[in-house]
């Protein structure tokens, strides 16, 4: 089974958080973000959280600026998807992460695809 989301707008890159002693910061993002997963999940849901998956964040850039996928490794998307009880857990084990991107400059955004079916861990 498959579950398809889209965010209107691209969480923080983990850079914001590196090396300033920012941890209020951060924990104020991850909530925000847990938030916004639990809202735009609302309307379909898995009956119960997935066990095991493969994920993909397509993320949707407004320009062509550099952008290295580790400062958008999902980390507040995969900590809210497990909150909101979309997914199981958020371990290797459990999610098979695949990040891409391209640009949209009208349309700015995170999808999120999860495929319960599509699980691989070699």
């Amino acid at each position: 089974m498959t579950f398809d989301y889209i965010i209107p707008f691209i969480p923080p890159s983990n850079n914001q958080f590196i090396g300033r002693n920012q941890i209020r910061q951060f924990q104020k993002q991850k909530k925000e973000w847990a938030d916004i997963i639990k809202l735009y999940t609302l309307k379909n849901k898995p009956y119960k959280p997935i066990q095991q998956c493969k994920l993909t964040l397509f993320y949707y850039f407004k320009d062509k600026t550099r952008r290295d996928p580790d400062n958008y490794s999902g980390k507040f998307i995969l900590d809210g998807l497990v909150k909101a009880g979309i997914i199981f857990d958020d371990s290797f084990f459990n999610v098979n992460l695949i990040l891409k991107a391209a640009v949209d400059k009208s349309n700015p955004r995170l999808h999120i695809i999860i495929d319960s079916e599509g699980y691989i861990n070699d």
